[in-house]
């Protein structure tokens, strides 16, 4: 019966590791108002070691975007994929597949159904480039 008790405390203390570590990998944004053809920053997350992937929740009203880039910072990041999640649910599955150096940005991304469909969400898929070079902040630009 103790074993039992055991097993199913480690169970639950690992399942709610799991459960915050997937929260904290979503922030939520919302970005301002900018002028048509500047960027704007959407967003700022935090590349985590132990994670291959990290989540933007982006709040309008400001959030119709027919580009958007990502800069780089504190250690190099392999960007794999990203996954643009519209307004009405639909997502749009972009291969980056780039190497991003500390410091670096990405290739601008064109986004489909330009003005017409509103960002609720961006997701990234990564590799970071080992533990000695510090976590990767990625932040999220888009041009209106």
């Amino acid at each position: 019966m103790k074993k039992t008790v055991r097993s199913l405390t480690i169970i639950i203390a690992a399942l709610a590791a799991t459960l915050t570590t997937a929260s904290a990998s979503q922030k939520v944004v919302q970005p301002g108002p900018a002028a048509a053809g500047t960027w704007q920053l959407i967003g700022t997350t935090q590349a985590n070691h132990t994670a291959d992937h990290d989540g933007i929740v982006v709040k309008g009203p400001f959030d119709n975007f027919r580009r958007i880039k990502f800069k780089v910072t504190n250690a190099p990041l392999n960007m794999q994929k990203i996954v643009v999640t519209y307004d009405n649910g639909s997502p749009e599955n972009i291969d980056v597949r780039q190497n991003i150096p500390q410091g670096g940005e990405s290739r601008q991304i064109d986004l489909k159904g330009i003005g017409s469909r509103r960002i609720r969400r961006i997701d990234f898929w990564y590799d970071t480039k080992g533990l000695l070079n510090g976590k990767a902040n990625v932040t999220v630009f888009g041009m209106k």
